[in-house]
């Protein structure tokens, strides 16, 4: 990890042990080398940061192109990684060069195909952009689920400290899985579908005995 990204990740796992620690599963899941995507679900604000907790090497993360305003927020945004995109969810031309440059760099982008966090915490419809993303890189897609980020900071909701938040990741899915570029003009998707789909099969963990 950069020493900037590692700083963040070390102070965001002591607040996540104190203020949300839940469970976790399918860690074994997790490709050891090469590029990756994580397709998670997206209820919170506090899903990217969980969902990124567990993965052992530097992750890129998607944020609206609105948030690089003038401030610390934006040197933040930048130093870390994160990838601009339209407040849409669209995918510029360069939003996706950067995505395969970080793949090929043998990192980990996270994404969500929901596109925007749940009203209600009940997984949405997923939108055509991950798809594209998934196929014009074609690479592991590992499905994940996040449980309790609704609870605990859903939208429009408030902060609830001490309520905790769970992540299981599935099997990873092969672009043979995921893409069949015989669908046309629904290519992209369908892929989202199927991707998303695999999220909504996976269970919460079991919780630890201790």
């Amino acid at each position: 990890m950069e020493p900037i990204y590692g700083l963040f990740y070390g102070l965001l796992w002591v607040g996540y042990q104190m203020f949300f620690r839940g469970d976790v599963a399918g860690l074994e899941n997790l490709p050891e080398r090469g590029g990756y995507i994580v397709a998670a679900n997206h209820a919170s604000h506090l899903d990217p940061p969980i969902v990124g907790l567990f993965l052992p090497r530097q992750v890129s993360f998607f944020a609206r192109k609105t948030l690089w305003k003038p401030g610390l927020a934006s040197w933040w945004l930048t130093a870390v990684g994160t990838i601009p995109v339209d407040r849409d969810g669209g995918m510029s031309l360069d939003a996706i060069k950067r995505v395969l440059h970080a793949l090929a760099d043998d990192r980990v982008v996270i994404v969500f195909p929901e596109g925007t966090r749940s009203p209600n915490g009940e997984l949405q419809k997923p939108r055509p952009g991950v798809g594209l993303i998934a196929c014009k890189a074609r690479v592991p897609v590992v499905p994940a689920r996040v449980f309790g980020s609704f609870e605990a900071f859903g939208k429009e909701g408030r902060l609830r400290l001490g309520s905790p938040v769970s992540v299981a990741y599935g099997r990873p899915l092969s672009p043979q899985d995921y893409d069949h570029p015989q669908d046309g003009r629904d290519r992209y998707a369908l892929a989202a579908g199927r991707i998303m789909e695999a999220i909504s099969r996976i269970g919460p963990p079991t919780p630890a005995v201790i």
